[in-house]
């Protein structure tokens, strides 16, 4: 399954993920590789953190990983995209540099992955919209801030995840040192025109009639009408092949997507239930997003840092690139990963992780 694409592809890949040829096998047949990895990322300094627990966030039940080498660094709370497209079973694969310097806190929101089966659809499906992800976040933080009496907290949403972080960013900035933002979201429809077009121009200079056809069947979306995921998904899955996603890595020939199976977070249940709440968010919360846009927003009281992928046209970067040079903070740095499109951890984790200690977490120093 993807990662922290938009939400619609997560379903299929999830679904991907329990019918492959592999899983005849059953479960057992990766346990011993997810035992080394297990191992291999075990937390072993005295005074670090390990853990996952359920917290209950606006009524809802939420899944928290944490971890960290020293309880004293500061934290980095991951809104991951989607919607509904957890992190979490990808996060072995990149994140355990990131956790000598920070806490590193993922969790999987209301209604995707491990939280979906703790409560009820019918139940979640009105409660689900930015403004109520914008406060399971900030009671998280609150709660994070709390149980490890640490007051030092980054903020870093990817995707659909951005959306989320930002609109935390605006609404509490009180709470945080610093807003990262990667894969960063500005305005759904303007995205949704900008990756349309792109996808277009790289089908019609391929000379795929099929493909240029297809996308301009899609109208009048985004411009007007329903916004819908099967739309959404009507021009995504031509754009991937061109690289919108992984740089490079077109999705039939990676197992990129099979990385949830080798995680010591994530059992066969758990990515069946991933591919239930990837299918049920993205279709709850999708068409709420249509007038979603912080285009007019120009302001924000937190330093800024953004790490976007030269080549994303999931959630495409020019977009956010164009905002960025507009907005006004105490202090704001861009940084562009040359050979990554939507996913720049996993495609370039070194420069990323450079980025973070040299970008990143010299901002946790400047407020005690």
């Amino acid at each position: 399954m993807m990662k922290s694409l938009l939400g619609f592809v997560a379903a299929a890949f999830a679904a991907l993920l329990v019918t492959a040829p592999a899983q005849a096998q059953g479960d057992d047949a990766y346990a011993p590789a997810r035992a080394i990895v297990a191992d291999l990322n075990r937390i072993v300094t005295p005074n670090g953190v390990q853990e996952t627990f359920i917290a209950t966030l606006g009524g809802a039940k939420q899944v928290v990983n944490v971890r960290g080498a020293d309880r004293g660094n500061p934290i980095l709370l991951f809104v991951h995209g989607g919607p509904g497209a957890v992190e979490m079973p990808f996060a072995w694969a990149f994140q355990r540099p990131w956790e000598d310097v920070f806490t590193v806190v993922q969790y999987d929101q209301r209604g995707a992955g491990r939280s979906y089966p703790l409560n009820d659809p019918a139940t979640l499906a009105p409660t689900m919209t930015l403004d109520r992800y914008r406060d399971d976040a900030i009671e998280l933080i609150e709660l994070l801030q709390k149980r490890y009496g640490q007051r030092k907290v980054v903020l870093m949403g990817h995707s659909w995840g951005s959306f989320v972080g930002l609109a935390v960013a605006l609404e509490r900035p009180d709470l945080l040192h610093a807003y990262v933002g990667v894969g960063q979201g500005i305005d759904f429809r303007e995205g949704e025109k900008v990756g349309m077009a792109w996808t277009r121009a790289k089908a019609l200079a391929a000379g795929d009639r099929a493909a240029v056809a297809a996308i301009d069947a899609l109208a009048p979306y985004p411009s007007s009408g329903p916004f819908t995921i099967e739309q959404a998904d009507g021009w995504r899955k031509y754009a991937m092949p061109y690289g919108s996603l992984l740089y490079n890595r077109p999705p039939a020939t990676t197992l990129y997507f099979e990385q949830p199976r080798l995680s010591p977070e994530y059992t066969e249940a758990d990515r069946q239930a991933w591919g239930k709440g990837s299918a049920f968010t993205v279709t709850t919360l999708w068409p709420r997003l249509a007038d979603v846009s912080f285009a007019r927003t120009q302001a924000l009281d937190i330093p800024i840092v953004f790490l976007l992928g030269r080549h994303d046209y999931t959630v495409p970067s020019p977009v956010a690139a164009a905002w960025f040079a507009k907005a006004r903070a105490p202090s704001k740095t861009l940084v562009w990963f040359e050979h990554s499109a939507h996913m720049p951890m996993v495609e370039e984790p070194g420069l990323f992780f450079a980025a973070l200690l040299r970008d990143v977490l010299p901002l946790t120093e400047d407020r005690p």
